[in-house]
Order: C-alpha cells, then sequence, then structure tokens
C-alpha cells in the first residue's frame, strides 16, 4: 500500500501536520505523521544525538508498523534533510517527494558552529526556545498562530531539540544526490520565509529533474500552518501526480 508521511519541523512536533491531517483525512490516502525522536514525549535519540539517519529509520518503522510499502514523503525544513535522507536509504520506498521550506547543503562551519551552541544553552538553560523562538512564521503571521507555535516549541524537551541542532550541524551535503531523483518532485517556499531564503529552497528545483516549484507569496518558513489551503492544494495536486488520489 502506498500513502503520504508527514515529516515535522525543528523544533516542533509531528501536530504542526494537523491542517494537513483533517484536511486529507477523508482522502482516502494512508497518512503517516511521525514524532522524531524525543519530540512529542518519544523516546530520545541515541547519544544525544539525533542524526537525519536516525530519524530516517524512525520513519521507515512507522511506515512498516502503518502497513505502507511506499509514500509520498513530505517533509518541511528539518523534515526535508530526513525526507532526502530517506532517498539514499531507501529509494525504493519513496513514490514522491515535496521538499518545503529546506535546502540540499550541508551547513557551514559557522552555521553548525551556532547550533552547537544552541545545543549547549538547552543543556544549560532549558527550552530558551519556548520563549524566544527562531523566525518561523512571516511579518504577517497573527498573534494565534504564534502562540500556537511558541505552544508547540515549549512542549518539546530541550535534550531532544539539542539533539535535533546537533544531528542537523552534522548533516551531509544532498546536493549530489539531487539530479538522481527521479520520482516526482515539488518544492515548495514561501516569499517571505527568513529563516531559509526562498532562492536556496528554489535552487533544489533546478537540480532534480523535473521538480516543480510553488512560492506560497507572503508565507514565512512555517508553509503548511500560515497558508494552509494553498499548501494542501499544492499537495493534494501533487498526490495526484504521484498515482496516489485520482487526477
Amino acid at each position: 500500500m502506498d500513502g503520504l508521511l508527514l515529516v515535522h519541523a525543528f523544533p516542533l512536533d509531528a501536530r504542526m501536520w494537523e491542517p494537513q491531517l483533517a484536511a486529507f483525512d477523508a482522502s482516502g490516502v494512508a497518512i503517516v505523521a511521525p514524532h522524531l525522536p524525543g519530540f512529542g514525549g518519544t523516546r530520545a535519540a541515541p547519544g544525544g544525538i539525533m542524526t537525519m539517519r536516525s530519524a530516517a529509520a524512525v520513519c521507515l518503522h512507522e511506515m512498516d508498523a502503518a502497513g505502507l510499502d511506499r509514500a509520498v514523503v513530505c517533509g518541511l525544513s528539518m523534515g526535508g534533510y530526513v525526507a532526502l535522507e530517506l532517498w539514499r536509504q531507501a529509494g525504493e520506498r519513496v513514490v514522491g517527494l515535496v521538499l518545503a521550506n529546506t535546502r540540499a547543503e550541508a551547513d557551514t562551519r559557522a552555521a553548525a558552529d551556532r547550533r552547537r551552541d544552541l545545543a549547549g544553552r538547552l543543556h544549560r538553560e532549558g527550552n530558551v526556545l519556548a520563549a524566544s523562538p527562531p523566525p518561523l512564521l512571516g511579518a504577517g503571521a497573527g498573534e494565534d498562530l504564534w502562540d500556537r507555535v511558541r505552544g508547540l516549541i515549549g512542549d518539546q524537551s530541550p535534550d531532544a531539540i539539542a539533539a535535533a541542532a546537533l544531528g542537523i550541524a552534522g548533516r551531509p551535503d544532498s546536493t549530489p544526490d539531487l539530479p538522481g531523483i527521479h520520482v516526482p518532485t515539488l518544492v515548495i517556499t514561501g516569499s517571505a520565509d527568513t529563516l531559509i531564503l526562498p532562492e536556496a529552497t528554489a535552487a533544489m528545483a533546478d537540480q532534480i529533474p523535473g521538480a516543480a516549484l510553488a512560492v506560497i507569496e507572503g508565507a514565512g518558513h512555517l508553509t503548511n500552518l500560515e497558508a494552509p489551503e494553498e499548501f494542501n492544494r499544492l499537495l493534494e495536486e501533487h498526490l495526484a501526480r504521484s498515482g496516489l488520489i485520482p487526477g
């Protein structure tokens, strides 16, 4: 059976996908939206580092548990890094890709150092991101949505966020893998994303054969939450393109 795998962003958990789960509940598509290691109250990553490989392994385990042989893999931000790792590990189980507000390149040394510094702060001071989150939403986002995002961040263990930060810092460069992606791929960005700039995300569409690019105007980093109707429309079209629902 084929289905849809939704892989969440940093530093949230799978509840960020509630607008998509609600929209596709009656579609007949089997949907799996796992919490990555340590998030959503799940077991922490071994060794205090949530590598993209260990995160992908959790996704594959959840697909197995749901009886999914293959999936359209939709990953946003950190979820996109995991989606690209899934392609490397188990490309035969990927029937399509949605890479949203993410990038293929590894961190620069300076960016990796900042993530390691953040991990140290999280270990020393607790969940510092709950009160001072990264710029996950665009300037036009309402306070209600910010409250929801801050609440999701505040629910996470600081050790889990630190482990993910360390794993992201050490992730491999996925750029060499892009030309070999041969499944239908949709790349989504928001014109107001200041965390991963639109041009960084859009560059992947130029390197993946046949990939489609969608820019959601006015949306920031969490496009699925800021513009759920448009995100869902794009996702529905891509599920049809990938053969999961009638076109």
